[in-house]
């Protein structure tokens, strides 16, 4: 990563809804000196042979850290039995171990500890449940969203990057990112180390030694 380029926040989330949330976080990136990717204000890196997920997708590759809100409502682009854009891109980037904040809207929280308490624990089981149609809750996957935020299905002394900060109200969301993105060079070191250690494991595991050529 060159070091005169602008560090890269890619923000994942529905749009609408949270479109001032959006419009705030948007604009404290940009002050804090970021590069931000966002579908809302469409400055994700669109190629036109591509689909719309396509891009998406790209774009988690891509960017440099990653920002994801978890909200009651599942977004859009959800083909029948397929996970909407923003789940795909929250997905991709826990694969990739990308450096990554998560917010999770505090009435998916509640819900998740509700439906636990009724037996209903895994994926599997709420997929039985039908949601009626209410403008609270869309979908119960973002349930399933914020378990793979949470590293649910990884031992508990195994899991990292699964820091999920709660949210009640755009304010909450707003200041969470604010404080974890305020320090710029903080930030831009923390994603060396973390490059670093990616390189330091992947040696190890492929036996390559200092003297390797």
């Amino acid at each position: 990563m060159a070091k005169s380029k602008k560090l890269v926040v890619m923000v994942s989330s529905i749009v609408y809804g949270v479109e001032e949330l959006l419009e705030q976080i948007f604009a404290v990136l940009t002050r804090y000196g970021y590069d931000v990717w966002m579908s809302h204000k469409g400055t994700i890196p669109v190629i036109s042979t591509r689909t719309a997920f396509e891009n998406c997708l790209d774009a988690v590759e891509k960017c440099d850290l990653f920002l994801g809100v978890i909200t009651p409502q599942y977004g859009s682009g959800i083909s029948k039995g397929e996970l909407s854009i923003t789940h795909q891109e929250v997905l991709r980037a826990i694969e990739l171990n990308k450096p990554r904040w998560l917010l999770a809207h505090d009435h998916v929280v509640f819900a998740r500890t509700l439906l636990r308490s009724l037996g209903h624990k895994t994926p599997a089981d709420r997929a039985k449940l039908t949601l009626g149609k209410n403008p609270v809750f869309g979908d119960l996957r973002v349930i399933d969203m914020y378990e793979a935020a949470i590293l649910h299905e990884v031992n508990l002394e195994d899991r990292k990057g699964n820091w999920v900060q709660k949210f009640v109200s755009p304010e909450d969301a707003l200041l969470f990112a604010s404080a974890q993105f305020y320090r710029y060079q903080e930030v831009e070191r923390f994603l060396d180390e973390h490059f670093a250690s990616l390189k330091a494991t992947t040696d190890a595991a492929t036996g390559k030694t200092r003297n390797d050529k």
